[in-house]
């Protein structure tokens, strides 16, 4: 892969020419050599890598079409957007998804994440053929790899992690899931991350402008480590951190990591998943915990994975409570709903051992005791 072809690649298939902001080309260049001489590609790895950054490139080039035809979108305003942070794999994905059933919310669907433009529109936002195409895709990914499903139930008019938005800018862990990729993540860790957050709100101003409401809801465990970044673009938002006994969280996260890396190499890593996933979330916990020792603790309201399985309905309605917002009959119905019809028990089990990606139990629980003993994480049997 080269860099120069996938932009010009990118702008054949558009015939748009104006990327916008020239903040995004240092970080794809890292990342094509990152995937050429590292992730050990399949040819058909070589293929899908090839095919997901064209598609970045595309979509870059069509946002800033759409700004460039009606400048108005510019006009919008993403105002105190609620994000859900917290380490991967600690009940983030149900809370997000139960909020997302709130009609007077906003959420970041699946399908619309994977291609914002046409913008979407309130008339056609339930019938829009990108569902379909959406759906169709998720569909192959889970009959390649099944498990998939197990570990992170979705589908394209779920809600999904904000994370792609950053790839538009390609500063963005959403590479890291895919590959083994340690010199793009050695760089992505320390980078300048205020760009991609420019663009990701770039991005929901284009969303919410046909297709309100404006109330944001997202999601993204990785917001941790560029906490200080997001907060220099969205200085009123206010966070829900998760927590969860980390001897189950690095090893599972490890696991999705390893098999969403199978559909691109023929050798995934484990052990270099399992150390990287326990790299990253120590600096990203760290940095969030700093965050909020500097003055913003009370932007923060904290759940358990244990409570948020057992009843996430009264999570949710301590969090409306926290935000002074009101919790409609309508939309608890309708969370009380999708609870039962997604009930965890339906999933199936995902099943990983510590020893499997490099690491230990007792080793992560010393590790991160800086973290369990700070918010009283209970260890999971």
């Amino acid at each position: 892969m080269e860099a120069g072809q996938l932009i010009e690649t990118a702008r054949a298939r558009t015939g748009l020419d104006d990327f916008g902001a020239d903040t995004w080309r240092e970080g794809l260049e890292i990342l094509v050599r990152s995937f050429d001489e590292e992730a050990d590609l399949s040819d058909a790895g070589r293929q899908m890598s090839s095919d997901m950054l064209v598609g970045s490139l595309v979509m870059r080039l069509q946002i800033e079409d759409w700004y460039r035809r009606h400048p108005e979108i510019d006009e919008q305003e993403i105002v105190a957007p609620l994000f859900v942070l917290g380490l991967p794999r600690t009940g983030s994905t149900v809370l997000g998804t139960i909020l997302g059933e709130d009609p007077a919310v906003r959420a970041l669907r699946t399908w619309e994440a994977g291609a914002p433009c046409p913008p979407p529109e309130t008339a056609t936002e339930h019938t829009d053929p990108r569902i379909a195409e959406a759906q169709a895709r998720l569909d192959v990914m889970h009959e390649i790899a099944p498990e998939l499903h197990t570990m992170n139930p979705s589908s394209a008019t779920s809600p999904t992690e904000c994370l792609s938005l950053l790839a538009f800018d390609f500063r963005s862990g959403h590479f890291e899931g895919v590959a083994k990729l340690p010199s793009y993540s050695e760089w992505l860790i320390d980078c300048d991350l205020e760009p991609a957050y420019r663009y990701h709100q770039r991005v929901l101003k284009l969303l919410q402008w046909r297709c309100p409401p404006t109330n944001w809801r997202l999601r993204t465990p990785a917001h941790m480590y560029a906490i200080e970044a997001l907060d220099a673009v969205y200085p009123d938002a206010r966070f829900v951190m998760t927590h969860r006994d980390v001897a189950s969280v690095i090893p599972s996260v490890a696991s999705l990591m390893t098999t969403l890396s199978s559909l691109v190499t023929d050798t995934p890593d484990r052990v270099y998943f399992g150390t990287h996933c326990a790299d990253r979330w120590d600096t990203a916990l760290r940095r969030a915990m700093a965050f909020r020792d500097a003055g913003r603790e009370e932007r923060f309201i904290d759940f358990g994975f244990r409570e948020l399985q057992d009843d996430p309905i009264a999570c949710v309605a301590r969090l409306y409570r926290w935000l002074g917002e009101d919790f409609s009959a309508e939309a608890q119905d309708r969370m009380r709903q999708w609870r039962v019809a997604n009930a965890r028990e339906k999933q199936g089990r995902h099943e990983y051992r510590a020893e499997d990606f490099g690491v230990s139990a007792q080793g992560l629980r010393d590790r991160f005791a800086f973290y369990t003993d700070r918010f009283e994480v209970p260890l999971d049997g």
